[in-house]
């Protein structure tokens, strides 16, 4: 029995209903591990601020401290330095909830791309924030302090240095995922390593524009953040050209399996054929009367 039109819109209304539930119930888990993390951290608001202002402090004069020019600023700082550092850590929960979500209408070929893809992303944005902990911020705080005119002081307001540091943590880990948005240019087919490598020169001078537009106004953090996408550019290339060979080589396998089994389909074919021939004749003789004998 075919069911009713009625029936098939009540079946679609369930199934998005059940699909919204789903989200619904993803979310708050979501926002529950943040919120579950942000308690566990907020008790060492203090002690995490100074971990992350260490690099400046270490460099500042004899005398000198860091300032809050603002009112609330010694509380909503370091709560929201936390709150940030609480979604940071529970990035691999997060994806993994929105993978559940969305695995379930992928195709298994594309499943086995997106795993490693995801988990890449994440520990490449990962590096790129550590990178810029230890090796950028030793550099550009020495840099900016050395440069000082005689007379000043430098004492950094606390919210000024939170909103330069997230930036400069964004623009680190947004630019290490750039072999994963290689691979993907080129998994796609839009475009070829190829091709990209001759493109090479636009490609470092966009690093650098893009430098200049997520780091402060001055050459060395350009460059520092411009190099390293450089690189990790050609670590994508390489990753891709990878790729696609083993990809070229899993369909000549796929090939030479084929033929062999075309081959092997028709030799047997062959050989029941004659077979089938060999019994008929035998039948034929069998089936013939002998001739008949002259008298003497």
């Amino acid at each position: 029995m075919k069911k009713s039109a009625a029936a098939d819109s009540q079946d679609s209304e369930q199934s998005l209903l059940d699909h919204l539930k789903e989200l619904r119930d993803r979310l708050l888990r979501m926002v529950l591990a943040v919120l579950l993390v942000f308690l566990a951290l907020f008790a060492f608001s203090e002690q995490i601020f100074s971990y992350v202002a260490q690099p400046l402090l270490d460099l500042m004069p004899e005398g000198t401290s860091m300032i809050a020019t603002g009112v609330t600023s010694p509380f909503l700082v370091p709560f929201k330095l936390v709150l940030l550092l609480s979604i940071l850590l529970t990035v691999p929960y997060l994806l993994h909830q929105i993978w559940g979500f969305i695995a379930p209408g992928l195709y298994r070929h594309e499943k086995r791309l997106a795993v490693p893809l995801l988990a890449s992303s994440v520990l490449l944005f990962y590096c790129g924030v550590a990178f810029a902990y230890f090796v950028i911020f030793p550099i550009l705080f020495r840099f900016f302090i050395g440069i000082a005119p005689a007379g000043v002081a430098v004492m950094t307001d606390i919210g000024q240095y939170l909103d330069f540091i997230i930036a400069i943590f964004f623009a680190f880990g947004i630019a290490f995922e750039v072999p994963v948005a290689t691979f993907l240019l080129i998994a796609a087919g839009v475009t070829t390593p190829k091709a990209l490598g001759q493109k090479r020169p636009y490609i470092i001078i966009g690093a650098f524009v893009i430098g200049m537009l997520l780091t402060p106004p001055d050459v060395i953090s350009q460059s520092l953040l411009a190099i390293p996408m450089w690189i990790l550019f050609e670590l994508g290339l390489i990753m891709s050209r990878l790729f696609l060979r083993s990809q070229k080589n899993k369909i000549t396998e796929n090939d030479d399996v084929e033929i062999y089994e075309e081959e092997h389909t028709d030799l047997s074919q062959a050989e029941m054929d004659a077979m089938l021939d060999e019994a008929e004749e035998e039948e034929a003789r069998m089936n013939t009367p002998p001739p008949a004998q002259k008298p003497e």
